[in-house]
């Protein structure tokens, strides 16, 4: 959800804008990263590495 504010992310996914907090830390946490940046570049990383 390029740009958007978490608020309107949780919105748009029908979900409290705290859980969605607790679920990008979550993903955050599990990918071993401490940005969002560096989430998503890992997530494009390993979507890379899956498709060679």
């Amino acid at each position: 959800m390029s740009g958007q504010t978490d608020e309107t992310a949780s919105r748009r996914l029908g979900i409290s804008p705290r859980t969605y907090s607790r679920r990008v830390a979550d993903l955050l946490e599990h990918l071993d990263v401490s940005t969002r940046f560096q989430g998503g570049a890992e997530l494009i990383r390993r979507s890379q590495s899956a498709a060679s």
